[in-house]
């Protein structure tokens, strides 16, 4: 990272939000659905496919929590009477997992059921070291229940690989991601090349135990070694998928997309954008220098 981005990481917090806001464009498909879906229909348009995923996290009332549940039916159904090729992605602590697991779990029910009724899939997202057991433990039972859920592992969790010999013996779905909270040593690991280790560890278990994988990186040299793995271990293009983040490398996209390979990208909306947009920059720091630019009238 240079100095300069560096210092506009740092400062992000100082800059205006519309400023954020044109930056943001890139990562978010915009606060409605309407808007979402347009980009689903032209990265279908691409070979790409979607999973939807609304913006928020971390909601500490009942009726918010009850309105994201709404809000992912009404997702949905939209998705099945446009037809786009999509799923969608939710977050526990959106739904309540912050109030009361038990009302998390309800919502979490009532989705799948409405996804399973239009044909759909829903991805549980992993949040932070404090929800990992309960989100592992709603992603089971509720796998046992409707079957069409899937998780999300992180490969700089020191537990990650214990946690893929805890899936379900058949039929498991999952992301896997290098992880992107700020945790304890004790619980993750730090070192960039270590996390890169795990994740290639973590994706050939899973690849090894017939696990479907959702393999989500921007990074290179994962990609290539995610290569290797499919090739040597002669995985199926049915079996695995890469997913991107909205706005990040689309040139390499196209490059797997061309390559053959299914690829899905995660694509965020909603009022909520601000949050979601600064962290995006604090992981891509050289971006922020586009934050700059737009202050000073650049392009």
């Amino acid at each position: 990272m240079s100095l300069f981005a560096w210092l506009v990481v740092k400062g992000l917090p100082l800059v205006p939000k519309p400023i954020v806001g044109r930056v943001a464009k890139r990562y978010v498909a915009g606060e409605t659905l309407d808007a979402a879906l347009a980009t689903i229909r032209d990265l279908n348009r691409e070979g790409a496919m979607a999973t939807l995923d609304l913006l928020g996290e971390e909601v500490t009332q009942r009726e918010k929590a009850e309105a994201c549940t709404a809000e992912y039916e009404r997702m949905l159904v939209a998705i099945a009477e446009s037809g786009v090729d999509s799923n969608v992605s939710i977050k526990l602590t959106s739904l309540g997992l912050e109030i009361d697991e038990a009302f998390c779990r309800a919502n979490v029910d009532r989705i799948l059921a409405t996804a399973k009724r239009l044909g759909n899939f829903v991805r549980i997202d992993m949040e932070d070291a404090t929800t990992t057991d309960a989100t592992l433990g709603i992603y089971r039972d509720l796998f046992a229940a409707h079957g069409n859920v899937g998780a999300v592992l992180q490969a700089y969790m020191r537990r990650t690989l214990a946690d893929i010999a805890a899936l379900p013996a058949a039929g498991a779905n999952v992301r896997l991601c290098k992880g992107i909270y700020i945790e304890q040593r004790t619980i993750a690991f730090r070192d960039h090349e270590t996390v890169r280790l795990n994740f290639l560890l973590a994706l050939e278990k899973l690849l090894a135990n017939g696990v479907y994988v959702g393999i989500a990186t921007h990074d290179e040299h994962l990609v290539c070694g995610a290569l290797g793995l499919l090739d040597r271990l002669r995985v199926p293009r049915e079996r695995y998928e890469f997913q991107m983040l909205l706005g990040v490398d689309p040139e390499l996209r196209r490059i797997l997309l061309a390559g053959g390979h299914r690829l899905r990208v995660y694509v965020p909306y909603g009022v909520d954008w601000y949050p979601y947009s600064t962290r995006r920059l604090r992981e891509n720091p050289e971006v922020a220098k586009h934050v700059i630019r737009a202050m000073l009238g650049g392009r």
